[in-house]
C-alpha cells in the first residue's frame, strides 16, 4: 500500500516534495550512471535539518528506503535511486559560515567544495581537500565518501578536516557530534565513523570543517617519460625523502585524451607525465623542485620543465583535472579508484596495462601517485554487448589485482553499489561482520541507503 504523501508534504516547505516522474528523473542517477537505478516514490529537496528529520521519520514509519543525495557527482553509484524509495536531496542546503578566530567553516552539505574554498580564501584561509571535481562536488558527498584529491599527498583527505557534524539518524533522532575543537578525546570517535559511511548510518546536515592558513604560491614541475616504469620509479624516489604538495601521474592514453581537447602541446609520445608541485617557502620550494627535477632526470625523463609562474603551473594542473571529462567524450566510462602501497604502484599500473590488453579494451590511468591511489578509467561502447562484458570483466580484475598487491578497492570514491561485490574479499569475514553489526546497531530496519556499500 502506497503511503499518503500528503502527510509528508504537510511537514515540508512548499515545493520541497517532488512526485512527478519527469521532475524526479534527474535524481535517479549520480555520475556513475548505474543502470540498475529505479524510480523513487518521491524526492525531498530539503532546506534544513528539520526537513531531513521529517523525511526520515516518515520513511521509518512506513519502512521506506531513503537514499541521500548531494550534487550527484559520485562515481560509485552511492546515490542511485531505488524503486519506491525516498530520495533526500541536500542540494539546496548551501550555507557556509567562516570563523577566522577558530579557523573553522560551518557548512551545510549542499555547499560545493569550491564555495567553501572561496569563502575560506576571503579570510586568508584554505580548505585543502581537493577532488578533481571540486568545482561541482558537494561537501556532503565529500564527507560521505571521505574524498581526497590532488593535494592529499601532503595535506590529507576529508576526514582529516572534519571536526564535527549534525546527523539525522535512521529513526529521525538528530545528534550533534564533535565541534569546533582541534583536540577532543571524549567518548568514541563517532564523528569519524560517519565520515566515509556513504549515507548508510545517518544523513549529515551540517559539518564543522578545520581550515588552515592559505597555501603559499606553488612551484610546478612537469616531467615526461618514455617509460611508464621510469615514471613510477621516480614517484617512489620522490616519496622516500620528500612530501610534495602534489604528485600526479597521467599515462599516454590520458595525455592524448587531454591533448585532443586542449591542444596545449602535451607530448603525445610520452608513456607517462608527472605533475609535481611544492608549496614550501620560495627558496625552499625552488630547491625542492630542483631536487625532484634531478630525480626525474636520473630516471631518464625526456623533458622536465619547471616554473614558479602560478598561471603556467595551474594550466598543467587543469590538464590533469581534464582527464575524466576528456575521456567521457570518447565513450562510456567505468571509473576505478584502487590504491596500493606506493612501492607497489609500478606493479599496479603494469598489471592494469596487461588486463587492458587481455580484454582488448582501452584503460587510461591517472593517479594521485604520491599516495598510491590510481584511477583506471575503462572506456567502452555501452551499445556493444561484447565490449561491455569485457569492460566489466576488466573492472573486476583490476580490483582483484589491487587486493592482491595489498591495496584497496577504493581510496576516495566510496564503495557505493558498483564495488560492493568486492568488499568482502577486501575486508575479510571478521571485519565484514563488524561492519554489518555497526550498520544494524544504527539502522536496524535497514532503511538508510540500502544496497550501498553492504
Amino acid at each position: 500500500m502506497t503511503p499518503d504523501l500528503d502527510e509528508l508534504a504537510a511537514g515540508l516547505p512548499d515545493g520541497a516534495l517532488l512526485v512527478d516522474p519527469d521532475s524526479m528523473a534527474g535524481y535517479r542517477w549520480d555520475r556513475a550512471n548505474d543502470p540498475g537505478s529505479g524510480v523513487p516514490l518521491a524526492v525531498i529537496r530539503a532546506t534544513s535539518t528539520a526537513d531531513v528529520q521529517a523525511a526520515v521519520r516518515f520513511a521509518a514509519a512506513h519502512r521506506l528506503a531513503v537514499v541521500p543525495r548531494g550534487a550527484g557527482t559520485g562515481l560509485s553509484g552511492g546515490a542511485s535511486a531505488l524503486a519506491g524509495c525516498l530520495v533526500v536531496s541536500l542540494e539546496r542546503m548551501r550555507a557556509v559560515e567562516i570563523d577566522p578566530a577558530t579557523r573553522i567553516a560551518v557548512v551545510e552539505p549542499g555547499a560545493l567544495n569550491a564555495e567553501v574554498k572561496a569563502a575560506a580564501a576571503a579570510h586568508g584561509l584554505w580548505y585543502p581537500p581537493d577532488p578533481s571535481s571540486y568545482e561541482i562536488c558537494s561537501i556532503g558527498g565529500n564527507v560521505a565518501t571521505n574524498a581526497g584529491g590532488l593535494c592529499c599527498v601532503k595535506y590529507g583527505v576529508t576526514s582529516d578536516y572534519v571536526l564535527g557534524m549534525t546527523v539525522v539518524l535512521a529513526d529521525g533522532t538528530v545528534v550533534e557530534l564533535g565541534g569546533p575543537r582541534l583536540k577532543d578525546a571524549a567518548g568514541l570517535s563517532l564523528t569519524k565513523l560517519f565520515v566515509g559511511s556513504e549515507g548508510t548510518l545517518g544523513i549529515i546536515t551540517r559539518v564543522v570543517l578545520r581550515l588552515v592558513p592559505a597555501q603559499r604560491p606553488p612551484c610546478t614541475l612537469v616531467a615526461t617519460f618514455g617509460s611508464l616504469d621510469d615514471a613510477t620509479q621516480t614517484v617512489l624516489d620522490i616519496t622516500r625523502t620528500m612530501r610534495p604538495a602534489m604528485l600526479e601521474l597521467m599515462d599516454r592514453t590520458s595525455i592524448n585524451a587531454v591533448e585532443d581537447v586542449t591542444k596545449m602541446g602535451l607530448d603525445r609520445s610520452a608513456e607517462a607525465m608527472l605533475v609535481v608541485q611544492s608549496d614550501e617557502p620560495a627558496a625552499h620550494g625552488v630547491a625542492e623542485i630542483a631536487e625532484v627535477t634531478a630525480l626525474c632526470q636520473a630516471n631518464h625523463s625526456t623533458e622536465a620543465f619547471s616554473t614558479d609562474d602560478a598561471e603556467t603551473g595551474e594550466a598543467f594542473v587543469v590538464a590533469r583535472r581534464m582527464v575524466i571529462p576528456s575521456l567521457e567524450q570518447k565513450g562510456s566510462l567505468l571509473l576505478e579508484d584502487v590504491g596500493v602501497p606506493v612501492p607497489q604502484l609500478g606493479a599496479l599500473v603494469r598489471g592494469i596495462e596487461a588486463i587492458a590488453a587481455e580484454h582488448v579494451i582501452t584503460v587510461a590511468v591517472i593517479a594521485h601517485a604520491g599516495d598510491g591511489n590510481t584511477h583506471p578509467l575503462i572506456v567502452f561502447d555501452a551499445s556493444d554487448p561484447d565490449e561491455t562484458v569485457r569492460a566489466k570483466a576488466a573492472y573486476g580484475q583490476i580490483m582483484d589485482l589491487a587486493i592482491g598487491l595489498g591495496g584497496t578497492i577504493t581510496g576516495e570514491h566510496g564503495v557505493g553499489r558498483l564495488k560492493k561485490g568486492w568488499l568482502p574479499a577486501y575486508l575479510g569475514p571478521e571485519v565484514m561482520d563488524l561492519n554489518r553489526r555497526v550498520k544494524a546497531a544504527l539502522d536496524p530496519a535497514g532503511i538508510l541507503n540500502p544496497g550501498a556499500m553492504l
